[in-house]
């Protein structure tokens, strides 16, 4: 009886091996056929990557290149400001100047009225009113002074 019993346990637990033995046969070859399509497409997807780094890698030492023009343009338009502005600069200021003068002049001719006396601000001190003036010897609180 006891013979009987070992002989069915073996039996149960070698069909349930084989069963777990083919089951992982399944999944290896599900894993080997996924790992060989990844292979398949990662291969054109590498190299169309190397050659976006290497058309990324053109364009830019061609911005780079263009920086440095402009960065020469800048300077030859910085230098060229200074010469313009130290050879006209210097005369026009002059001229403009001469042309201020001279309307003044013209003008102080066709309009020979005093300038306006400037009143002198002292710190610490009141300047008088509007309201404060005196008229006809009062001022405008009426009161004499």
């Amino acid at each position: 009886m006891a013979g009987i019993l070992v002989a069915v346990f073996w039996a149960i637990l070698v069909s349930f091996l084989a069963v777990v033995l083919v089951r992982l046969a399944q999944t290896l070859r599900a894993t080997t056929k996924l790992v060989a399509d990844v292979t398949e497409q990662a291969v054109p997807l590498l190299a169309d990557a190397s050659a976006t780094v290497r058309s990324a890698q053109t364009q830019l030492d061609k911005v780079d290149a263009i920086a440095t023009d402009v960065q020469e343009v800048t300077s030859n338009a910085s230098a060229l400001s200074t010469t313009v502005a130290s050879t006209f600069g210097g005369p026009l200021v002059k001229v403009a100047a001469f042309g201020y003068g001279v309307r003044r002049a013209i003008g102080r001719k066709a309009d020979p009225q005093p300038e306006p006396a400037r009143r002198t601000v002292v710190v610490g001190r009141a300047v008088p009113s509007a309201r404060g003036r005196k008229r006809n010897g009062r001022n405008s609180r009426g009161s004499k002074d």
